[in-house]
């Protein structure tokens, strides 16, 4: 594992000749977001499956065509409208973290600098890109949403359940 965290480390750009850090780009960040609240406790397969999903998604047309897009699909509150920011609805995104109300901002350093690394990985060099099988759909293991039954069993990486909608 820790040979496997180098290597990824490794592959992602440093600025160090030119004094800053790396920052990453917007949909980077967007995709690291989701691996963060999605997949923090889970081995790297598990990240790279979320990972993954996403980009099934911003490949069906049934979605927004940017990560960005697939991460903040939500149902917004009208509350929005009146005081000009986004609230989603509780209960009503695509991924739970973004309406469950609290802060997404990461507070975990080493897991938001392993999600920042493997979303540079799968988004710029394809890394284990098609781990899914083209699933667009993904639950924890210890749930069981109403939906499951009726999308097409991919099988299980981690915690987490995997679905294709055929």
């Amino acid at each position: 594992m820790k040979r496997l965290l180098f290597l990824l480390v490794m592959a992602v750009p440093t600025l160090a000749a030119f004094d800053r850090p790396y920052v990453p780009t917007e949909t980077e960040h967007c995709m690291a977001l989701n691996i963060y609240h999605e997949a923090r406790s889970e081995n790297m397969a598990g990240k790279f499956a979320v990972a993954d999903v996403v980009l099934n998604r911003v490949n069906d047309r049934r979605y927004p065509d940017t990560v960005c897009g697939v991460v903040y699909q939500a149902e917004l509150s009208e509350w929005w409208l009146e005081r000009g920011r986004e609230v989603p609805v509780k209960g009503r995104c695509q991924f739970s973290w973004y309406c469950d109300g609290l802060k997404d901002d990461p507070t975990e350093t080493d897991a938001w600098a392993e999600s920042l690394i493997i979303s540079y990985q799968i988004l710029n060099n394809d890394l284990y890109r098609g781990l899914t099988e083209g699933a667009t759909h993904y639950h924890a293991n210890y749930v069981k949403p109403p939906w499951a039954p009726s999308f097409h069993f991919v099988g299980h990486i981690g915690s987490h359940i995997f679905y294709r909608a055929d």
